[in-house]
């Protein structure tokens, strides 16, 4: 197996082999592995020693900023407070310095008092308790030997660990789901404890030995767990369940938040109470030694586990899970199950899981159900787009300030301030979110956060943003004067123009500020000025940028000027003549009416969603790199070809920018996927940007939607489509719907569910 090592990140301790318990569900004592009857009880003094020696050689050896130890059983508090002392002592010396040291137990609470509560606080170990619902849901399996209720004692247990002394403590309620046990009433008895967390577990089962299902329903467990769903949704989803929100998570494009479910790789080893080095334990279920890896504390490393080879085939993400598994349209959720659950004699772990058929059906109702609540508005509204993108340079600008703000850069420092006082006015906040908000504020933010510590790199953000606060105040026409670096004799405010100000070569700061209808920019320290009557009028030291198009069109800032509109793949064209942009306006107006014409919709948005239309030297139109609402235009070509150009180029940059601001898609470069209309491979993001910009172009020139209808089949059967990739989806064909072009026959709704069943492609690796 391929790859590098995947350090461990979490380590399950066992601290006691025995349990007070005898619950017939449990996996160590129940099932399969029966190697807990040769075990001590107790972890040794060794056991302990050795384990800490080896977190900190793992943990210093891969740099981990922290580890997790989680001390189970058996039932980890039969260890008893002395023992349980010693191994948090050890453990937290042994990685002082080294990382940050999570403690974790869980236990079913029996035992649990304020004696080991104070210890816990003392070593900050988090307590996770197991409770199955309500009584009758709880005793159906958690008893003691002699069947007494254990549900008394582990209330009590609960309700020590929510009183305000120890509630910091508390990681929440672990549930086994018995399908025979009413949902609703579980999950009401679970909630009605306020935990901070519910997780529902999945009764360890294999193909060999499959689980209950008493009505022989193959959706059983999906059902049980949509109908807990739905009444966590009534109730305003106010008790996180760890489940649902991993499949929602994952939905969206994030990533996966339990083991037994999505596609992270394991990073988890296991120490026997012997101080043998285990996988994960839930594997005891499968057969006799299906845990064991050979080693041990005492003579072998962290690192000797990882590259065991069932260690390793579990770290291996999508190329782990079955073939059937990686041609399914839910596995970036369900993950292929846990690794215990695909279990058969004949032929190992290489099968989906034995609760395949429900976790299919619970990722999709989860899909159905949540779409609404979990997709992003920028989807489907474009001013949302917009908004979202003006959020996301507020968020940017945040980070970098946080990246050179904290280093004391005197210059940001500055800036920063003036923003802050220009902000504090109606009129210079929104000056502010107008400059803030132009396209190429996202590439100067963008090459900013590449090297923030870096002194130079430092100084050109903080002129940008010094830049940006001047014209921002110029706008707003506030009483504020603010120094603003300049360069080889140049100044320029964006979305204002330029200023000479000295001779080519010269540096050093200007101080801008707000004068009439214009404004007045001098260097520091010297008595002269610059005064600029106008911010619209062109002057022997002044250069605005101008606006081209209009006449009954829309019109858009001619940006050839910026020093950060050289965000396109082809090189950007020096500063028209007054002749130039004339005629690049009276070409702009032909395009833009053909355009109105045949694709009125698109049209009106894009002269909503376009600002800045920037001259290329060569080549056709090109999308920005960066903001929303920017395009490099060709200065060539007819008007048919600049109309196509225009709409290809805002197809482009309105994807861009829907990318900027959710998730389409997740795992691209997992598969390849052909094209329709070239029968190249391509991932999934090439194909869904494709298409995306095909349909707009095809409803203005027909040959365009050869292939559209294939492709858009194909990429709602993808794997990598999130939720609001196909709510993007389903507005392109919606579009397509609305058109008479290349259509053949009326569009009917689809079902998504039925259309992401079919296999979408093949793995690049295949």
């Amino acid at each position: 197996m391929t790859g590098p090592l995947v350090p461990f990140r979490e380590v399950v301790l066992k601290v006691h082999s025995r349990c007070d318990l005898a619950c017939d569900h449990c996996y160590i004592y129940e099932h399969a592995d029966q190697s807990w009857r040769t075990r001590p009880k107790s972890i040794s003094d060794e056991a302990i020693s050795w384990t800490a020696r080896r977190l900190a050689e793992h943990a210093s050896e891969h740099a981990l900023d922290s580890m997790s130890v989680i001390l189970h059983g058996g039932e980890p508090l039969l260890a008893g407070p002395a023992r349980l002392r010693r191994v948090c002592e050890e453990l937290t010396s042994a990685l002082n310095g080294i990382a940050e040291l999570d403690l974790r137990i869980h236990t079913n609470g029996v035992q649990l008092s304020p004696r080991y509560l104070d210890l816990f606080d003392e070593f900050g170990v988090k307590v996770g308790i197991s409770l199955d619902g309500d009584r009758t849901a709880n005793d159906r399996h958690r008893v003691f030997a002699n069947g007494r209720s254990s549900h008394p004692l582990v209330l009590r247990a609960v309700e020590l660990l929510r009183q305000d002394r120890y509630r910091h403590l508390d990681l929440g309620l672990l549930c086994t789901i018995d399908i025979r046990n009413d949902p609703v009433e579980v999950f009401d008895a679970l909630a009605e404890l306020d935990p901070p967390q519910v997780d529902f577990l999945l009764p360890h089962a294999t193909w060999d030995e499959p689980p209950l299902r008493p009505d022989g329903s193959p959706t059983a467990y999906a059902d049980w767990l949509l109908a807990v769903f739905d009444r966590w949704a009534e109730q305003g989803q106010k008790v996180p369940v760890r489940l649902f929100s991993s499949v929602l998570s994952t939905l969206s494009g994030g990533p996966s938040l339990t083991e037994s479910l999505g596609l992270a790789p394991t990073d988890l080893v296991v120490i026997e109470t012997d101080g043998q080095l285990e996988q994960v334990d839930s594997l005891k279920s499968a057969y006799e030694g299906a845990a064991a890896t050979g080693f041990d504390v005492f003579s072998h490393s962290f690192d000797d586990v990882a590259a065991h080879p069932g260690v390793r085939a579990r770290q291996l993400g999508l190329a782990g899970v079955s073939e059937t598994c990686r041609a399914c349209p839910v596995v970036r959720s369900c993950g292929g199950g846990l690794y215990t659950h695909r279990y058969r004699s004949s032929n190992g772990f290489d099968n989906p899981s034995v609760y395949c058929t429900d976790l299919a059906t619970l990722v999709r109702a989860v899909e159905e159900r949540a779409t609404a609540s979990i997709g992003s508005r920028a989807v489907a509204e474009p001013a949302e787009l917009a908004e979202a993108g003006q959020d996301l340079n507020r968020t940017l600008l945040a980070a970098l300030h946080a990246g050179i703000g904290e280093r004391g850069h005197a210059y940001w420092d500055q800036a920063w301030e003036l923003a802050a006082e220009a902000e504090g006015t109606e009129r210079g906040a929104g000056a502010l979110d107008e400059v803030l908000g132009h396209p190429y504020t996202r590439t100067w933010l963008l090459d900013a956060q590449r090297a923030p510590e870096d002194p130079a790199h430092g100084a050109r953000a903080a002129g940008r943003l010094a830049a940006s606060v001047a014209a921002a105040a110029v706008l707003a026409r506030l009483e504020l004067t603010v120094p603003v670096p300049f360069d080889d004799g140049r100044l320029f405010l964006p979305t204002l123009g330029e200023v000479r100000i000295g001779e080519p070569g010269e540096r050093g700061r200007a101080l801008v500020r707000a004068a009439g209808e214009g404004f007045e920019v001098g260097r520091e320290g010297s008595a002269g000025a610059t005064r600029v009557a106008a911010i619209g009028e062109e002057a022997a030291d002044w250069s605005p940028l101008r606006l081209v198009g209009g006449d009954g069109g829309p019109g858009f800032v001619l940006d050839d000027l910026d020093p950060y509109r050289d965000c396109f793949d082809a090189p950007v064209a020096s500063r028209l003549t007054p002749h130039e942009a004339a005629a690049w306006g009276v070409r702009l107006v032909s395009a833009w009416e053909l355009l109105r014409r045949k694709v009125p919709e698109q049209a009106a948005e894009a002269a909503r969603a376009l600002v800045t239309l920037t001259p290329l030297a060569t080549g056709p139109t090109r999308a920005g790199g960066h903001g929303y609402g920017a395009l490099g235009l060709g200065v060539d070509g007819g008007d048919d070809e600049l109309a196509l150009a225009l709409l290809r180029g805002f197809r482009r940059t309105k994807f861009l920018a829907l990318v900027d601001v959710t998730d389409l898609y997740a795992a691209d470069g997992e598969w390849e996927h052909r094209t329709p209309w070239s029968q190249k491979s391509l991932p999934f993001s090439r194909l869904l940007s494709d298409t995306f910009e095909r349909v707009g172009t095809g409803l203005f020139e027909p040959r365009f939607l050869d292939g559209i209808r294939e492709a858009l089949d194909m990429i709602e059967a993808a794997p990598e489509l999130t939720v609001d990739g196909a709510r993007a989806v389903a507005g392109l064909r919606k579009e397509l719907a609305g058109s008479t072009h290349g259509t053949s026959g009326e569009e009917k709704p689809r079902d998504r569910f039925r259309a992401r069943s079919r296999v979408a492609g093949r793995r690049t690796d295949d």
